[in-house]
């Protein structure tokens, strides 16, 4: 198909043909603003972090684990979570069977503010009554951020 820009207005074969500038849509601009748009969103995903903000005591060294296990934390006041669902520790092994079917080891996360109690009371429910391995979250000291 093609398109004349001038010339002759007369008609071919008893059609009409347009002499005029065809009106088309410039998509360069749309393509621009959504490759901007992509770009803030890629930046500003990296950057932000989900979950409970707690604050782990620091190591010398840490082991990286791809296994999906169950992990509860335990905030500076004492509460303990399941995931990000506040759960009551009398009820934390049969919600961890619930959720996470084959799970065998529970991750423990608690803020290094916390007192021990609490700490002790959930590694008790969760390894000695529950039978589940529980392994503690830390960070390594590379990673905790300095204090003047």
């Amino acid at each position: 198909m093609a398109f004349s820009t001038g010339g002759s207005s007369g008609s071919i074969g008893g059609r009409r043909r347009y002499s005029g500038t065809l009106a088309e849509i410039n998509i360069v601009p749309l393509v621009d603003v959504v490759l901007v748009l992509l770009i803030i969103f890629m930046v500003t995903a990296s950057v932000m972090e989900f979950g409970l903000e707690v604050d782990v005591p620091a190591v010398d060294t840490t082991r990286d684990s791809a296994e999906e296990l169950p992990v509860v934390t335990i905030t500076r006041d004492s509460k303990i979570f399941l995931g990000d669902k506040a759960t009551n520790i009398h009820d934390l092994a049969p919600e961890i069977r619930k959720r996470f079917k084959n799970a065998k080891a529970v991750y423990l996360s608690a803020d290094k503010e916390t007192i021990y109690d609490p700490i002790a009371q959930v590694v008790a429910e969760l390894g000695e009554k529950a039978k589940f391995n529980v392994r503690l979250v830390t960070k390594t000291r590379d990673s905790a951020p300095k204090r003047k």
